[in-house]
Parts: C-alpha cells; sequence; structure tokens
C-alpha cells in the first residue's frame, strides 16, 4: 500500500489541501467541524506530515541541537529531561551531541548543527572550545546552560546560583562544629565560583580551609581524598564540588578505615540519583537540574521568537539536603 498524501485527507475529508495544512499547522481560523473531519480523515489513514516538505514550506526544522559537555554526569541528564520536556511541549525535538566525544574526535559538533539548520543551540555545562559556540551563535539562537561561559552577546545564561550554594554546603558542616574543613575543587567557571565561596565562607568564621584539585570524576575525587587523608591535619569533613567527586572521596574514606560519617562528614553538590541512593544517601546540593533545563529551553524559544533581545543570566535559587554522610566530628 502507498503511503497516504495530504490530498489523500483532503479528498477524505471534503476540503481542500491548504485547509488541511492549516489543521495541521494548529490554526485557530478553522471551523470547528472543519477541523473534526481532518483529524479524523488524517487518523483513518495513518497519514503523517513529511518533515522535509514542511520544513522547506515553513523554513524551520523545528529541530533544537544539544550539545553537553559530558554525558556521562548524570546531572546534565537530568537537566537535559527538563530541557526536552518544555521543548516538546513547543513541537520541538533535539539532535543530541556529546561533548566529550567532540573533544575526543576533533570535531566541532556546533557546526553540524549549524549545517542541519537547527532552529537553536543549547550547550549544557562548559566546552573546551568556546570560539566553535561564538562562531555557531552568530548564525542561530543559542543559549548556555548549567555553565557561566563564555560569556557572549546574544547568548542567554541559565545556571544554578554556585557560590550560594556553596555557602549553604560549608555553612552546614561549619554549623555541625567542623573547623578542619577541605574542598575538592573543580575547574572551569563554576568550579571558580564554589571554590572562591567555601573560602569566603572559612574565612568569615577565622578557619583556614584546604582546597585539592579535582576533575568531577569519581576517580578525580577518589585521588583527591587520599592526598586530603595523608596530610600531617586530616579534615574532618570535606566538601565536594560534585557529587560524582563525592562518591570517590566516600571510596577512599571507607578503604582507609574511616566511617562516614563519624569519622569524616562528606556534602556533594547537584543532587543528582547517586546521592539518592540508598547506600549512599549524600547530603548535597540540589541545583534545581530540571527546573535548569526547562528554563533554558524557555529562554531559547523567547530567543527564536525574538532574537534581538538583551542578553539575560538567570540563576536558580540551590537547596541544601541533609542525609546521611553529615555529622558532628568526633
Amino acid at each position: 500500500m502507498r503511503t497516504p498524501t495530504i490530498r489523500d485527507v483532503a479528498e477524505r475529508a471534503g476540503v481542500s489541501k491548504s485547509l488541511v495544512s492549516l489543521v495541521l499547522r494548529g490554526s485557530e481560523g478553522v471551523r470547528p467541524e472543519k477541523r473534526a473531519a481532518v483529524l479524523a480523515a488524517v487518523e483513518e489513514l495513518g497519514y503523517r506530515p513529511n518533515a522535509a516538505a514542511r520544513s522547506l514550506s515553513e523554513r524551520r526544522t523545528r529541530t533544537v541541537g544539544v550539545l553537553l559537555n559530558d554525558l556521562r554526569n548524570p546531572w546534565f541528564v537530568e537537566l537535559l529531561d527538563g530541557l526536552n520536556s518544555r521543548l516538546y511541549d513547543s513541537g520541538l525535538h533535539t539532535l543530541l551531541a556529546d561533548g566529550h566525544l567532540n573533544r575526543r574526535l576533533g570535531e566541532d559538533l556546533t557546526r553540524t548543527f549549524t549545517e542541519l539548520r537547527v532552529d537553536g543551540l543549547i550547550a549544557v555545562g562548559t566546552l573546551q572550545d568556546p570560539g566553535a559556540l561564538r562562531t555557531a551563535a552568530g548564525q542561530v539562537p543559542t543559549v548556555v546552560a548549567g555553565a557561566r561561559e563564555p560569556e557572549l552577546p546574544g547568548v542567554d545564561v541559565v545556571a544554578n546560583d554556585d557560590e550560594h550554594g556553596a555557602r549553604l554546603a560549608t555553612e552546614h558542616l561549619i554549623g555541625l562544629g567542623h573547623r578542619h574543613i577541605a574542598h575538592i575543587a573543580a575547574q572551569g567557571a563554576v568550579g571558580e565560583l564554589r571554590r572562591r565561596s567555601f573560602e569566603a565562607v572559612m574565612r568569615e568564621h577565622g578557619l583556614n580551609g584546604v582546597t585539592e584539585q579535582g576533575d568531577l570524576t569519581e576517580e578525580g575525587g577518589y585521588r583527591a581524598t587520599v592526598r586530603l587523608l595523608n596530610r600531617p591535619q586530616r579534615p574532618t569533613a570535606i566538601f565536594a564540588a560534585n557529587d560524582m567527586t563525592c562518591v570517590g572521596a566516600l571510596s577512599a574514606a571507607e578503604e582507609s578505615g574511616l566511617r562516614v560519617p563519624r569519622d569524616l562528614s562528606l556534602v556533594g553538590y547537584d543532587n543528582t540519583y547517586l546521592s539518592r541512593l540508598r547506600h549512599l544517601w549524600l547530603t548535597t546540593v540540589d541545583n534545581a537540574s530540571r527546573d535548569v533545563g526547562r528554563r533554558a529551553a524557555q529562554r531559547l524559544l523567547d530567543r527564536i521568537e525574538d532574537p534581538d533581545r538583551p542578553r539575560e543570566v538567570e540563576l536558580a535559587a540551590p537547596v541544601l539536603e541533609v542525609r546521611g554522610t553529615t555529622a558532628p566530628p568526633r
């Protein structure tokens, strides 16, 4: 059997092809009985609009390119959940690219998106090549989500209030009575904001914090914690830059014979599904991943409608989730 066409739908419904097109586009200027007849014909015939033909007629592809910093990071995946739901509600579909693979292959996936003529582009997380994003932003509406860089004209930013989130984590540990607190930091603008906030809170309380560099991975958190635990003054608490780092810190503590939180308190950041696993049950900072995703999608929709609107930075408020990895020091 041949694939039904818009002409078949029009003949079955007893209307013109142009009226069928109006109904499929969701136009309000169609009488209810005509709309019902067209929709019934579409259902009976199993008609599916030709996406390529529609793109040519509307000069839109109804697709959005999403470039994730690293698909292995669960926070980015949860942000993507909020992003997709809002875009889907607006009739848009996402094309996904993994920045980690991008770096390995040395390919510029932003250029691939522009060649595919996506309606918009969302960069999730800190990208290694801001120049490529700058070029893409000159051709297509672009939003940065979950990061603070790069700062580009006409590119909106939707992220977490990282300074406030780090303050919540650090003050929680100080409030429990900890005085020897370490921070496993991360690179990039977001990591820098969290580190600076940690150090500022420690100074406000007359304390000297220790910072050890990590890389936002479980292995990086493990190695950083081993170094911290081998210092002459072992910390009684560690604030990790994200949940994956915190899981690595937990493994290092247990291998060293320390019990969490009796001997060492740990705080993560992101409130990913990892932190909610019962055998981990991490105290962490919830940075509203799904909300950030939905807000980023809305910002992109607004910019597609009005490409010349002023650039905006929108920050979601974080919340501390106290679970089973923090307690007063012994």
